[in-house]
């Protein structure tokens, strides 16, 4: 089903942008991509800083609206704490050069212009008035079914949830239980005083496309050894990649990464490039529900993890959050494993990834526009 959002004038179009976005944007940049008079959601940059070129921040910007199927025309809105400055001619809107390189990037790519806005704590205003004005932004945005709270900023949700100490304590020692039986080779059946729940979880690791698609049942309330065998696929970027590609896909999808992953380990062999593709963005549009159960487990498994186990679980929040649009909570994600391991491999990739503005290729697909 979809849900249509009508805007007769300005105000009334500021009003809704956040629930097109998700949230109430701060200190941002939001692009609208339109195709005729609809627009289907909005993308999010931070506002250009002091040392960033505005002809090159407009051609990227521009760049990626273009990207969305049949855009034909943008709107955009600045959200800024910076002040109206008064001069003898009347007011400067803030990021005024900015926005005048955005539309002039816009007209020159085809694309018409709907409106440009500017929103400060005083109040807002358009850069397409000769004379600006600031106007008092009175209206809430509407509640859409569905969409959920909007109040929050693009940061709001990307904390990990609470953990008790005590439920952080019988993660770790499930994991230490773990890890010894898997350095002894102890297998299924072994006799002696492991834990019975140890050698269960072994058991749930025979078969890991069947445990990465269990756990996504209920993503929130794993036993405390379920989580710590997830932990422990995770440390381990062979099986960690089993499972972001099979949450990404299917478990026909895990089961293909894993005989890759084990192949390209063994004799070298390349992995094929459409798997490869999946990690870069690239191919069918992951099934945003799958997506969504599976950032939800791995948020979980890090709050619960020992501080140095953190960085995998947190890595796969990072790349899930990014997978999904969400590059502004994946920079988060990436920020905490920084704090734990600066080296941290994969991170360091992802990071490189978001700084780039490099989004998935199926966030660009309409219906499915990023709010990053």
């Amino acid at each position: 089903m979809t849900t249509v959002l009508r805007a007769s004038g300005s105000a009334e179009f500021l009003s809704i942008v956040p629930s097109l976005a998700g949230f109430t944007p701060t200190e941002s940049l939001v692009l609208l991509p339109f195709r005729g008079p609809r627009t289907y959601g909005a993308m999010r940059l931070d506002l250009p800083h002091d040392r960033d070129d505005p002809a090159d921040y407009a051609d990227a910007a521009i760049g990626l609206v273009s990207r969305v199927d049949r855009t034909d025309a943008v709107a955009l809105v600045v959200y800024t704490d910076d002040a109206v400055q008064q001069t003898r001619d009347g007011l400067v809107l803030p990021f005024a050069v900015e926005v005048d390189e955005l539309l002039g990037r816009a007209e020159d790519a085809g694309l018409r212009i709907v409106d440009a806005l500017c929103v400060t704590s005083d109040g807002w205003s358009s850069y397409l008035d000769d004379d600006p004005q600031i106007r008092s932004l009175d209206r809430c945005a509407p509640e859409v079914p569905g969409i959920g709270d909007v109040s929050g900023d693009q940061h709001s949700g990307a904390a990990l949830p609470a953990a008790d100490f005590a439920g952080k304590e019988r993660v770790g020692r499930a994991l230490r239980d773990i890890t010894a039986l898997l350095e002894r080779g102890s297998a299924p059946g072994t006799k002696g005083t492991e834990d019975p729940q140890a050698i269960a979880a072994l058991v749930l690791l025979e078969d890991l496309p069947a445990f990465f698609e269990a756990v996504l049942a209920s993503p929130e309330e794993l036993p405390p050894f379920a989580t710590a065998a997830l932990l422990w696929c995770l440390e381990r970027p062979l099986f960690r990649d089993v499972a972001l590609m099979q949450w990404a896909t299917d478990v026909r999808g895990g089961e293909r990464t894993l005989e890759a992953q084990l192949d390209f380990a063994g004799a070298k062999t390349a992995v094929p490039d459409d798997l490869g593709d999946v990690f870069l963005g690239r191919g069918p549009t992951p099934d945003p529900a799958r997506l969504g159960a599976a950032l939800s487990l791995v948020r979980t498994a890090a709050a619960l993890a020992p501080r140095a186990m953190r960085p995998a679980a947190l890595t796969a929040a990072a790349w899930l959050s990014w997978a999904l649009g969400r590059s502004s909570h994946a920079a988060q994600y990436l920020d905490l494993v920084r704090a734990i391991d600066p080296e941290y491999g994969l991170a360091a990739l992802l990071a490189t990834m978001i700084d780039a503005a490099m989004l998935p290729e199926w966030a660009f697909r309409r219906g499915a526009t990023p709010a990053t």
